[in-house]
């Protein structure tokens, strides 16, 4: 079967459970709990997504990667993280926006293949450190998607009672530190990829890394993070400011390759470097 089928299957299959999730939790008038069938029924797609991600990173002769295969990549992880998250607490609001945007990014590599990659992106310390930004990229995407589930959780609570899916939700004390432990680990994985970064620039051209848009943007999400981490352990930041800077974090974080890349790639038309 032609690859683009298959990129078409997984995101149809995701677009079909996002829609069912939606109409019966967002639209429901109660949120069930996560049924046995539907968590099976999420690793139909995510299957057919984990094979096509392998195919694109690891089976081809060639390496394409662009901001196409980075979104699905992030997808990908989002909601491998979801899912084992959910096994633990109940994240009912979360499918519906998880799975429509994982139908959006999975089949983006079909329709942006990318350019072809320079030669020094087969090497081992280039997919190392490739590995490393994708799992941070997948860390705050959650993290990212929690944030934007407490603001709404937050502005409907001083509206009133909570209903649907948001009330099936955990209280918003444990979803907060829940999310700072979601940011603490993609924080160690951003810190890690800087650091592969520096290391591996200097292993594979001789010379420090280079000073370009990817990188000020990078920097300035670590620094951002490392900033809202210190603020919670120093001075128990929480609420909106925890919620505003997480949410600036990742815009900060997606700029530096995706938005980097799409330019590139799209309107520039040149390769990865």
């Amino acid at each position: 079967m032609p690859a683009i089928l298959l990129y078409a299957a997984a995101s149809l299959f995701y677009a079909i459970l996002a829609f069912h999730f939606w109409r019966t939790r967002w639209r429901g008038a109660s949120a069930p709990r996560l049924a046995r069938l539907e968590r099976a029924a999420i690793l139909a797609p995510f299957a057919l997504h984990t094979w096509l991600v392998y195919d694109m990173l690891w089976a081809q002769s060639e390496l394409h990667f662009g901001f196409g295969q980075a979104l699905s990549v992030m997808l990908w992880l989002a909601v491998l993280i979801y899912w084992i998250e959910s096994r633990f607490l109940e994240l009912e609001g979360m499918q519906a926006p998880i799975l429509a945007l994982a139908a959006v990014c999975a089949p983006l590599p079909a329709l942006f293949p990318g350019l072809a990659g320079a030669p020094y992106t087969h090497s081992t310390e280039f997919r190392l450190h490739l590995a490393l930004a994708m799992v941070a990229y997948g860390m705050f995407t959650i993290a990212a998607l929690h944030a934007l589930l407490m603001t709404l959780m937050e502005r409907r609570l001083h509206g009133g009672a909570l209903a649907g899916p948001l009330a099936a939700l955990p209280p918003l004390l444990t979803m907060e530190r829940l999310l700072f432990q979601i940011i603490l680990a993609g924080f160690v994985f951003l810190t890690l990829t800087l650091a592969t970064g520096i290391a591996f620039s200097e292993t594979l051209f001789g010379r420090a890394m280079k000073f370009d848009h990817k990188t000020v943007f990078a920097v300035a999400s670590w620094l951002i993070f490392a900033a809202l981490l210190a603020g919670r352990y120093l001075y128990g930041w929480r609420g909106r400011v925890a919620l505003r800077w997480t949410l600036v974090g990742f815009v900060a974080l997606l700029l530096a390759y995706v938005g980097s890349r799409f330019v590139l790639e799209v309107i520039l038309r040149r390769g990865l470097v």
